[in-house]
């Protein structure tokens, strides 16, 4: 019998498993502009996309 409820107790998910079942799971994707596993080309593409869906970053975050 289980106390908690689903989703509660046991393991966490690390914030990149949680990045992953979100993208296989609900198509949503979660990417850093400074991943470094990104190329620079990927990276600017990222930017541009984030910029034309929800503005410029703020200099603080990124500069």
């Amino acid at each position: 019998m289980r106390w908690h409820p689903k989703g509660f107790g046991g393991e966490r998910r690390s914030a990149e498993q949680v990045k992953r079942d979100g993208w296989r799971e609900q198509g949503m994707l979660a990417v850093s502009v400074d991943d470094d596993r990104l190329t620079w080309p990927e990276k600017e593409v990222v930017r541009q996309l984030g910029e034309k869906l929800y503005g410029k970053l703020r200099e603080a975050i990124h500069g």
